[in-house]
């Protein structure tokens, strides 16, 4: 395929994924992390203080919140959420969010377009990173491939478009590996250079991308010892990749940090910190983060070590979660491995078998595993892909944390570019045409289907009305709804709910204070007044019907009585609108 037509396709592809990603939250609501993440990214860049949300690196919310600079905005600097004279509870983030966005007299709809669509061109950036990545590794047609893919996954059309850190780790990772790799073919002073910029840049996208350190340190030992005079080759691509980690942490994280701690008090950094990392284990890390956050030089480093340890404490504590009818506050070692496979494509899936199978044979073939040495020689960049694919994956399956799909979108560009790589070997006969047409128009159609609600989408051997069976969270139901609930009620003309509501929308400002009124999921159902309308997101109504694992100890059947209740109105997959009667 000629390079001209190449860039024609994938410039039709992305100029595809910004409309369909830009149309599609025109009616959506900020959904549940979205306000506190907005929030605190304006708030960095106009106070220089990071007090709010440290558990999440600053630069995508810095992203994010830019174009809200030209917006003339109020902030509520004397919000008690902002001024935070006691040290702050985790939810004092929601709070102020709330404030910022709905108090305030700020246009909330005009902040989650402006915001939203920053974070659309940081997903096109991404998809180019991938066919870039993909077409000079593999060719033109791997290239194109690997980027339909992306261009039609259901999981980045749903989180690429809303103002989280899961896209800019997809990024970062990929970023932060592509120039990795570019650094052992040629271990030039620029390319040490730009290894470790992106590296920092990745370190300040999301805490978890920490995994590439011990990624990096794998593939450069082997690396090294692929080369002639292996031990000379690993004294000095150590040295190599230790300076670009040095590179990393003093251009990217250092000044990063020491604008997001500028106009933040010393005093008031080490309190906070204190309270933040008051029950993590290790008491030495601690008390040095809290020695830091006082010393000048040290007060930027302070702040991220600060946010990595909050996030490590976070995915060691767990979150309550539904899956597949159960309740735990711990891990389901099955539940990465299922999200990944009901949330993505049948199509994916089948590439994906058919690449394996192709790896397989061609390790047979030409018995592979016989010369080992001379396939790692070969196959380097495969290898180093699959390296942080399984720490990825084997990190992500043991966390405690399992909220979302969303969690290992930084694997996704790795397996869409080898995906892509593989198919584009075969010999393109009429049949495997005709096949890879069945195949991509079977996704097409699979995942336009479901527009715009993208975070509903479950492949066909679930189905998005059976989803919420299955998984719920940010997985189906994170509040994106409520605007959509509002329509309906005045398609409908009912001018009263109750509700029970999961997410970042306001149900004063959305549904008018006096047109609703809130419903506890832990309430006797005796006491809701019958002939009435009762509202319930998935998340909380799921919460009250799944089976607690042993162990927990919290209760789990408060809504097992809406059972007997089929919903009226389903509201974009994630509320259920029942009539009490």
């Amino acid at each position: 395929m000629k390079n001209k037509t190449t860039y024609i396709i994938a410039t039709i592809l992305l100029i595809f994924l910004f409309f369909i990603s830009f149309t599609s939250i025109l009616e959506d609501t900020l959904t549940f992390d979205e306000t506190a993440h907005v929030t605190a990214g304006y708030s960095y860049l106009i106070k220089k203080d990071m007090r709010v949300n440290p558990e999440h690196p600053p630069l995508v919310k810095n992203i994010a919140a830019f174009p809200l600079l030209f917006l003339n905005l109020n902030f509520p600097s004397d919000s008690p959420n902002w001024t935070q004279e006691q040290p702050p509870r985790w939810w004092v983030q929601f709070d102020l969010a709330n404030d910022f966005i709905y108090n305030s007299k700020n246009n909330p709809d005009k902040i989650m377009l402006f915001s939203r669509t920053v974070m659309i061109l940081f997903l096109l950036l991404l998809g180019f990173l991938i066919f870039h990545f993909a077409r000079k590794k593999y060719g033109n047609k791997a290239g194109l491939i690997s980027l339909f893919l992306f261009s039609f996954s259901p999981t980045f059309l749903a989180h690429g478009r809303l103002i989280n850190t899961d896209i800019g780790a997809a990024f970062g990772a990929l970023l932060s590996f592509y120039f990795w790799l570019r650094f052992f073919e040629k271990p030039s002073k620029k390319n040490v250079l730009l290894a470790g910029i992106t590296f920092g840049i990745a370190l300040s996208l999301k805490f978890s991308l920490v995994l590439l350190i011990p990624t990096f340190i794998i593939i450069t030992l082997v690396y090294a010892l692929l080369q002639e005079k292996p031990l000379h080759q690993l004294l000095k691509y150590s040295l190599l990749s230790f300076l670009a980690g040095v590179i990393g942490m003093v251009f990217v994280v250092f000044p990063l940090y020491q604008y997001h701690v500028y106009n933040y008090p010393p005093e008031r950094q080490a309190r906070d910190a204190e309270y933040i990392l008051e029950t993590f284990g290790n008491r030495t890390i601690v008390n040095g983060i809290i020695y830091s956050s006082e010393k000048p030089f040290l007060r930027p480093f302070a702040q991220y070590f600060l946010g990595l340890f909050t996030a490590m404490q976070r995915v060691d504590g767990g979150n309550t979660t539904f899956f597949l009818g159960e309740i735990s506050s711990g891990s389901f070692k099955s539940y990465f491995p299922t999200v990944y496979f009901i949330k993505e494509t049948l199509t994916f899936h089948i590439l994906t078998i058919i690449s394996l199978a192709l790896l397989f044979l061609y390790i047979l073939k030409y018995r592979l595993f016989q010369r080992p040495i001379y396939a790692l020689r070969e196959y380097f960049a495969e290898f180093s892909m699959f390296v942080f694919m399984a720490i990825y994956w084997y990190t992500s399956i043991n966390s405690n944390l399992n909220i979302g799909v969303r969690h290992l979108l930084p694997v996704f560009p790795f397996a869409f570019i080898l995906v892509g790589g593989a198919i584009s070997k075969i010999n393109f006969s009429k049949s495997f045409k005709i096949l890879l047409f069945a195949l991509f128009s079977f996704q097409i159609y699979s995942v336009i289907s479901i527009y715009p609600h993208f975070l509903a989408y479950f492949n066909e051997t679930v189905t998005p009305q059976k989803g919420h069976l299955y998984v719920v969270d940010s997985n189906l139901d994170w509040g994106q709804d409520l605007k959509r609930l509002k329509n309906l009620l005045d398609e409908k003309e009912i001018d009263f709910i109750y509700i029970d509501y999961f997410g970042g929308g306001n149900l004063d400002y959305y549904l008018g204070e006096k047109n609703y009124k809130r419903w506890e999921g832990l309430n006797s159902p005796h006491d809701f007044p019958k002939g009435n309308w009762l509202a319930v997101s998935l998340n909380q109504l799921q919460g009250g019907r799944g089976i607690p694992v042993k162990g927990y100890d919290q209760r789990t059947d408060y809504y097992m009585w809406l059972n007997k209740y089929e919903p009226s109105y389903v509201i974009g997959y994630s509320i259920f609108l029942y009539y009490v009667d």
